[in-house]
């Protein structure tokens, strides 16, 4: 019997980990570029482009979500449209992190409404896109 709870702890340390974060996966048959805004824990904070394959998944953040409360903006490649929302954040082109929301235009930004997602304080996410 203890060999057997041996191997099952060392079983146990072995297997990989499941790692929280919050992930978006393109449900649609075009891709997608993404921006998040979210508090960090000191400030909000808007970061973007992730592109977003047809079928595929790309991870925003990784490890545990530490807000209830995260903010999403996507455009839809070569057809048009997105996603989007009421609450503004700060939008730069190419790769971006932008902190705080206010003021964009006064510092060298664009601003885009992002849609709220309620993560019901769970430490790890998906969001699903769809058409």
């Amino acid at each position: 019997m203890s060999r057997f709870i041996l191997a099952f702890a060392l079983l146990l340390a072995a297997a990989p980990q499941a790692q929280a974060a919050f992930r978006i996966c393109n449900k649609t048959a075009h891709a997608v570029s993404t921006a998040l805004g979210h508090y960090d824990g000191k400030d909000w904070v808007s970061e973007g482009w992730w592109t977003v394959a047809p079928g595929g998944c790309e991870y925003l953040l990784k490890g545990d979500l530490i807000a209830r409360y995260y903010y999403l903006h996507a455009v839809h490649h070569d057809v048009g449209g997105g996603w989007d929302g009421d609450r503004g954040f700060c939008v730069a082109e190419g790769r971006f992190r932008v902190d705080g929301r206010a003021d964009c235009s006064k510092r060298g930004y664009g601003r885009k409404g992002f849609f709220e997602i309620d993560t019901r304080e769970s430490l790890d996410w998906t969001q699903n896109l769809a058409d």
